[in-house]
């Protein structure tokens, strides 16, 4: 069983950064990751996304600003997050695909983490 843990998570104002951490354990199969997110009243939608070959995908809304990084040997997936806007603000959840090729969809995650909060105020 896969187990995600995600942290870094805060409170932060416009124009700050935030880095997120999810840590994979158990029996990982270093496939394809991802970060969604999920505001009040919204669906989860993904947010960027990497392959075991380390292509990338993000969303126009964080295009420039979000960076998303794996360190397979620590098991570890980032997303560094500058520029943070207000609309920004969301839990966030990592997950990790069994596919090794870049997943767009939450229906193609297999394991999913706990969420961690992101709030940007004005």
């Amino acid at each position: 069983q896969v187990q995600l843990v995600e942290s870094g998570g805060g409170l932060v104002q416009a124009g700050g950064s935030l880095r997120l951490s999810c840590a994979a354990s158990g029996r990982t199969f270093g496939g394809s990751m991802g970060w969604f997110r999920q505001a009040p009243g919204k669906e989860r939608d993904l947010v960027a996304a990497i392959s075991a070959r380390a292509a990338t995908y993000y969303a126009n809304s964080v295009k420039g600003r979000f960076t998303i990084s794996r360190d397979n040997a620590k098991n570890t997936v980032y997303l560094q997050m500058n520029s943070l806007k207000p609309e920004d603000t969301a839990v966030y959840y990592c997950a990790l695909s069994l596919s090794y090729a870049l997943e767009y969809s939450n229906t193609r995650y297999d394991y999913w983490g706990q969420g961690t909060q992101v709030t940007v105020s004005s």
